[in-house]
């Protein structure tokens, strides 16, 4: 029986070049907020210790973090336009963004947005509260004016327009909604009252059935990669794993760039120990006739009360009547329960395995801001593009075959094109 989910619109000084001011006009007497100052940066060093410190809120996705975003500029070196927001002086929101190039249209877009799950922004309590003041337009046409000349479209995606409760200043902007939802569990310190959201039953009796099958062929272990030589054990052989499974599935690896593997690799050199962890490797470790082989593998991120799982591979010839994912996602999610945390997220995409574990579905939007005239014409082509993937999602036959030509195209570098599904 499938779950029954809830739809929801979910909780040094730089160089010259580094930075331009643009000072904006002094309010009329019946706006109720300060002067906006609004700046772009081109390197994240000087903004650090602000950055850390919205950083500290959990409403803040950990996509934005400063660890994160420096992980992956290190990686990839694409050009930053990062705005910084400044009112009283004090920092009210920081938005990390890169400039690609797609298609001859230089998009600026949020640091690393393909590997994210869930995009915020960096923004204060207190202007989340006030929203886009004196006017959604009037924001508009500041961003405009900064970019001008450094981007042709402002593209961010995967925004939740509500997220625990709490409203994002986007939501007053014009949206179109982003073709993947993301799929959520709560979670209890009870893991009883966490089961008893998927029909607890018939979820201990699979998870015991699984458990008896493993235990059959010598048992396992479930592990928590430590040292540095675990992590990149781990982390090799999760590339190896997913690469065989999208060869099988005639999909294209997103994993495969060098660049992409760098980015994986840093996050987990940053790894302090604490309880929020930019990367986290866990994996399901075989005894017996398949002593030390690694059945399967889920990477996790954690800010907060808040556990995203960023990656899961599997070996697909070691026990595959035992569900050897299926069984890591107990593991680790049981484990999140009881170390405190609220969410288990599983991430954006719609997949079975998804909908089985979950019972929130999270609804995510896009912002499309056009700052020429081909950024115009090229937010038009986008947003019709969304469309299309929205209307081949929902048609598995004609998505299959897509899926098809797109692995074909990654097989040559020629005919890639290095958009997102």
């Amino acid at each position: 029986m499938q779950m029954q989910t809830t739809i929801s619109d979910v909780h040094m000084m730089p160089a010259a070049s580094a930075v331009e001011r643009l000072d904006v006009a002094a309010p009329t007497a019946r706006q109720a907020v300060a002067p906006m100052q609004l700046e772009l940066f081109r390197q994240m060093e000087p903004l650090e210790s602000e950055w850390r410190r919205l950083d500290a809120d959990n409403l803040n996705s950990l996509h934005q973090s400063y660890d994160w975003c420096a992980a992956w500029v290190k990686t990839h070196g694409h050009p930053l336009a990062i705005l910084r927001g400044r009112q009283d002086g004090e920092t009210c929101f920081i938005l990390p963004m890169e400039v690609v190039r797609t298609n001859m249209i230089r998009v600026a877009q949020f640091i690393g947005a393909r590997f994210a799950n869930i995009n915020t922004g960096l923004f204060s309590e207190k202007f989340r509260a006030q929203g886009l003041q004196p006017s959604p337009q009037d924001f508009v046409e500041r961003v405009t004016k900064a970019l001008q000349g450094q981007a042709d479209l402002v593209s961010l995606q995967n925004i939740p327009l509500e997220w625990r409760g709490d409203k994002h200043p986007f939501s007053a902007l014009p949206v179109l909604e982003h073709q993947n939802h993301a799929f959520q569990l709560p979670l209890y310190p009870d893991f009883n009252r966490t089961i008893a959201q998927l029909n607890a039953k018939r979820r201990r009796k699979k998870f015991r059935n699984q458990q008896r099958k493993l235990e059959a062929v010598g048992g396992y272990e479930h592990i928590v990669a430590s040292t540095d030589k675990e992590k990149s054990t781990l982390i090799e052989r999760f590339f190896y794993q997913k690469a065989v499974r999208f060869k099988a599935l005639g999909l294209p690896n997103v994993f495969h760039p060098p660049e992409t593997q760098a980015f994986f690799r840093l996050l987990l050199e940053r790894d302090s120990g604490g309880v929020d962890v930019p990367l986290q490797l866990h994996a399901l470790r075989l005894k017996g006739e398949h002593e030390g082989k690694i059945a399967a593998i889920a990477g996790l991120s954690r800010k907060g009360d808040h556990v995203i799982c960023q990656f899961g591979s599997i070996d697909e010839e070691l026990v595959p009547e035992a569900s050897p994912g299926e069984f890591l996602f107990w593991l680790v999610i049981e484990q999140a329960s009881l170390d405190g945390a609220a969410i288990f997220d599983f991430g954006v995409g719609d997949q079975d395995y998804k909908r089985r574990w979950c019972t929130v579905e999270t609804v995510q939007h896009d912002v499309l801001l056009p700052i020429s005239a081909p950024g115009r014409l090229a937010a038009i082509a986008q947003r019709g593009v969304t469309r299309t993937k929205a209307v081949i999602k929902g048609n598995p036959q004609l998505y299959a075959l897509i899926q098809r030509l797109r692995a074909h195209a990654d097989e040559d570098p020629t005919l890639a094109t290095g958009t997102d599904d």
